[in-house]
């Protein structure tokens, strides 16, 4: 029978999220059900909430840094059991056949991936809902097991800043010897600052706001840029083999682009389109330098990133709320008055509005 749950759900474009009754699916065979404990909060979910991406259906559950534990498997199951710590990210679903998701990208899924929350499932055409709510259905392929040694509740953000953050890291084999800079310190812009010290490069934080030296040298930067004090740009000109772009919205990309060495890239994380002002062609010929794009990371690569977060002591800075203060939580989000994420105590669902 289908499983009746309580979550909190934005009804128009205007409406703040409220109290929301809903039905979760039928668990398939190959179905692993989630008693949710605690779900990050994403720019992602407010820009859905409030239809800023022009795609939204309602109502909308929001969530898609989802940890919590395993209630119950599908016969086909053998990877997970009741009982295990577990997260579901950004996708519960590709096409599974495409090339991108042959090569374990199904964040590139030729057919677009299911997504968590405001996508439609692709066997039976219902809406997803995320996880602002105190039960998820998925796929195990979907399915992520979280490294005992991680707190669950600072593991949350990981399933999305984490990895959006990790993946472009790896994919340029940033380590030892690497000249890293990150533009922005927010919820990803902290991530990319833990992983590239982590992963042995030298990091660089490059800020318009004067008097972040100590909380970027504490999460991992040796070196603070004031991107608008053009001698201290100018000091950095030709320095770094690659830029971690976390800042999602328009900026100008051209004296962050003369900091790159020859080869160096710029990779932009922030939905930032289109690009404005526009990029000088002769940055980027004249040293052979590229921009380049990236999108979360596909399931194995998410494992990849929790054993590794395991390994080095490395989560979210984040600060618990209860679901009941999640529009001031928006709206303190939207002023960057977060160090660095929001995460949501889902017990709390059980309390009086």
């Amino acid at each position: 029978m289908p499983l009746n749950i309580r979550g909190y759900a934005a009804r128009s474009a205007t409406a703040p999220l409220a109290p929301h009754a809903f039905e979760r699916r039928d668990p398939r065979p190959d179905d692993v059900v989630i008693d949710i404990l605690y779900c990050g909060v994403c720019h992602s979910d407010l820009h859905t909430a409030r239809n800023e991406w022009h795609g939204t259906s309602y109502p909308v559950v929001p969530g898609h840094e989802i940890i919590g534990k395993v209630s119950a498997v599908g016969d086909q199951v053998s990877q997970f059991k009741v009982g295990d710590m577990v997260g579901v990210g950004c996708m519960v679903d590709s096409c599974r056949h495409c090339a991108a998701c042959d090569q374990g990208l199904e964040q590139y899924c030729a057919e677009l991936p299911t997504f968590t929350y405001n996508s439609k499932d692709r066997q039976d055409g219902r809406m997803t809902f995320g996880g602002y709510s105190e039960r998820i259905v998925v796929s195990d392929k979907f399915v992520l097991h979280i490294p005992a040694t991680l707190d669950p509740k600072s593991a949350a953000p990981l399933l999305c800043a984490g990895i959006t953050t990790w993946s472009p890291l790896r994919h340029w084999k940033v380590g030892k010897g690497s000249k890293v800079a990150v533009v922005g310190l927010g919820g990803l812009g902290h991530m990319g600052l833990k992983f590239a010290k982590a992963l042995g490069a030298e990091v660089t934080l490059f800020t318009r706001s004067p008097g972040k030296e100590s909380e970027a040298r504490r999460l991992g930067a040796g070196y603070v840029v004031l991107s608008t004090d053009p001698a201290q740009m100018q000091a950095v000109a030709g320095q770094f083999d690659f830029i971690l772009d976390t800042v999602p919205q328009q900026h100008d990309l051209n004296p962050y682009l003369g900091t790159l060495k020859i080869n160096g890239v710029h990779v932009l994380v922030g939905l930032v389109e289109p690009i404005e002002p526009p990029v000088h062609a002769a940055n980027i010929i004249f040293g052979r330098r590229s921009i380049a794009g990236s999108l979360i990371g596909g399931i194995a690569e998410t494992q990849e990133m929790l054993d590794f977060c395991a390994k080095h002591g490395i989560s979210a800075d984040i600060e618990m709320i209860a679901i009941q203060d999640i529009n001031e939580a928006y709206e303190r989000m939207l002023r960057s008055d977060v160090r660095y994420r929001f995460v949501i105590d889902i017990a709390s669902l059980g309390r009086a509005a």
